[in-house]
């Protein structure tokens, strides 16, 4: 019997990327299963994870896709953005280097991923405000000029996941309800049947992220 947790009106595919270790594997846990686990491994290859939220009155479910970010698993990218409809782009806040590559993995989305693709930067490991080497501000910067929303978070106390989550979906939601709107007219399109799978088709007329360029920080002080 279907359980509760299943009945939903849409399931819209969110992938994580970023180098490995910066957390996106307990990003995930920690929003799906409200769990963290400090000896966590690197992921091998592509684990997934689901949830369902709600927002303006629909059930939305999340599918989210957690990959190993060492280059030898990248040969698995194309099939892993097929579909995809969210990222979360996400570095380590204490480690530069992992900023740095942060445009490389947006590069690597934007060759692979719909055009379209609502996209959230993501520092992680907020919690480690003392070693932080990547500035809120540096960050905010970045975000802006590509058009990204922004989140500071920490799978460790939990700070800002769900909000990220919260946020992404709803915009996904919001897009893709504008695109029925435009292709119907003034009157919006029948509602997709329940459980249905939505991909946000290229062409759109906003960017991605275009509506979302205001940085927040969940664990701003």
């Amino acid at each position: 019997m279907a359980g509760k947790d299943e009945e939903y009106d849409y399931l819209f595919k969110v992938v994580l990327i970023g180098d490995s270790g910066v957390g996106k594997s307990n990003l995930l846990s920690r929003f799906t299963r409200n769990e963290f686990n400090l000896e966590s491994k690197s992921t091998i290859g592509v684990e997934f994870a689901t949830k369902s939220i709600q927002t303006e009155n629909k059930v939305i479910k999340a599918q989210i896709w957690d990959t190993a970010g060492q280059e030898r698993y990248r040969a698995i990218t194309s099939a892993y953005y097929r579909g995809a409809v969210g990222a979360l782009l996400v570095y380590d806040i204490s480690k530069h280097i992992t900023f740095e590559n942060v445009e490389r993995w947006l590069k690597e989305l934007r060759d692979h991923a719909e055009a379209n693709i609502v996209v959230m930067l993501v520092g992680n490991k907020c919690d480690l405000r003392h070693l932080r080497t990547v500035s809120v501000e540096e960050a905010t910067e970045f975000a802006e000029k590509n058009k990204l929303a922004f989140i500071e978070t920490s799978a460790l106390d939990a700070s800002g996941v769900d909000t990220a989550f919260q946020r992404i979906l709803t915009e996904i939601y919001r897009l893709m309800n504008k695109k029925q709107m435009s292709a119907g007219g003034s009157s919006p399109t029948p509602a997709l049947g329940q459980g249905e799978t939505i991909a946000l088709s290229s062409g759109a007329t906003d960017k991605a992220g275009s509506r979302s360029k205001t940085a927040c920080s969940g664990c701003r002080t």
